[in-house]
């Protein structure tokens, strides 16, 4: 079995997925070659000698290459996994401020609002490339792709490549985790399916794993008694929506918030998202990124008044566990006969959502077995809720079009459907601005 990695020199995706794959008894218990591929040679042989150290220690024997050409990597490869960015803090700065300085309302960036926008257009040409190289080298070979935007990037490739793909994501965990919190039950007492959009599902069914009770009418009672403030950052806008709506959202505000116009009341920690001061220039131009916060539970008020702060990115030389994310699961269900149950794959809809387009990425609950990947069926979500979720889907496939066609216009379109937009005047001036700004990185917008 050959297991490719495009972008491992990350110091999060590469040292977490080795861990993963060699954690693995199915899956080393096969003739094994890992291929690490990145653009930049640099982080390579670190990541090389990372692997096989990882495998002395467990007494695995893989065979580790690395290489900069893509379609080395995946000749012949069985699985390829992928997580990249482009000067992913530099460019993701440009995402969050320059529709702040244009009057948009956006919070986070990373997947909806307009800087969304332009951060899937930025790693679509390369997502692609990956694929086309697949679609010469390993035409059988199935892509999961941790690589955000999520659902924009497998909306692309759904319906520009031949190759099979699955968007991964840990987002409905982290649902999970706050429902074990308010509704104070061990987390593997809790049996929670959800539905909807990556980074804005919804759980549609809460259970308790051994008396099979309902757990949404205590949900309810647990929500109304909690520390209106507690968790403010993470929990507050999904205790809203779910007072309002019916349902409980994960995976929490930066992300459900991207979607939604009015979420920025819900999120203290917008002004420190990259702050820095413009009187001392725009990072973009004085090659100083600030410090990325997530939200205000990151050790936001806990840095130090002088020196870096906490370093970013994973530790390679920590311990030997696994990352939790679904690759491997999948790998194991699809190759080495260990049937899985998935919480989150994200795939064409084909009915699984009721009242969503066949063609649009959906996120849903899945089975995977030798004979495949199988999404499961999900009721109906509430009107409320597929309302937001079809102005997405209008949206993610307005930027494939875009991209495909190489149309400003196309794009210009998607930013005027955003909930963030409030004037023709300024989504206009963004989209130019930010099509200079990043001319270098952006597929041609004519």
């Amino acid at each position: 079995m050959k297991i490719t990695l495009v972008g491992a020199g990350s110091q999060q995706f590469g040292p977490a997925t080795i861990r993963d794959i060699l954690l693995s008894d199915a899956i080393c218990g096969q003739e094994l070659e890992v291929a690490l591929m990145d653009i930049s040679p640099d982080p390579l042989p670190s990541m090389q000698a990372y692997a096989k150290r990882v495998a002395v220690k467990l007494g695995r024997t893989p065979i580790v290459t690395c290489t900069t050409d893509i379609n080395e990597a995946v000749s012949e490869a069985d699985f390829v996994v992928t997580a990249i960015e482009i000067r992913r803090y530099h460019h993701w700065a440009q995402d969050f401020h320059l529709p702040r300085q244009y009057g948009f309302n956006q919070i986070y960036g990373e997947n909806g609002g307009p800087g969304g926008l332009f951060h899937a257009l930025r790693n679509m040409g390369p997502s692609l490339r990956i694929a086309r190289a697949m679609e010469r080298h390993c035409p059988q070979a199935w892509l999961l792709n941790y690589t955000n935007p999520l659902t924009k990037l497998c909306q692309l490739l759904s319906t520009q490549s031949r190759i099979r793909t699955v968007g991964l994501c840990h987002g409905v965990f982290a649902g999970k985790t706050q429902l074990s919190r308010l509704l104070q039950i061990p987390l593997d007492e809790i049996d929670a399916r959800a539905s909807g959009l990556n980074h804005i599902t919804w759980f549609q069914s809460i259970t308790h794993r051994k008396s099979g009770e309902n757990l949404y009418p205590r949900l309810h009672a647990k929500e109304r008694v909690a520390d209106p403030l507690s968790e403010w950052d993470e929990i507050a806008l999904s205790r809203i929506l779910f007072r309002t709506f019916g349902l409980y959202p994960s995976p929490g505000t930066n992300h459900i918030g991207e979607y939604i116009g009015w979420a920025q009341e819900f999120l203290g920690s917008s002004l420190l998202q990259f702050y820095y001061d413009p009187m001392d220039g725009h990072p973009w131009e004085t090659g100083k990124t600030p410090p990325w916060i997530y939200n205000l539970h990151e050790a936001a008020l806990d840095r130090p008044l002088f020196g870096d702060g906490k370093p970013r990115g994973a530790n390679t030389e920590e311990a030997i566990a696994p990352s939790g994310e679904l690759a491997i699961p999948i790998i194991e269900g699809l190759r080495c006969g260990r049937p899985q149950r998935l919480d989150a794959v994200n795939v064409p809809n084909e009915g699984a959502v009721p009242g969503l387009p066949d063609d649009a990425i959906v996120e849903v609950p899945a089975k995977v077995d030798q004979d495949g990947l199988h999404p499961t069926p999900m009721p109906p979500l509430p009107e409320c809720v597929q309302a937001i979720l079809r102005l997405q889907v209008s949206i993610n496939r307005l930027l494939v079009e875009a991209f495909c066609e190489e149309s400003r216009a196309k794009l210009l379109q998607a930013v005027l459907l955003d909930p963030s937009t409030r004037s023709y005047r300024q989504a206009a001036s963004l989209v130019n601005a930010m099509c200079t700004l990043q001319s270098d990185v952006l597929p041609p917008l004519r």
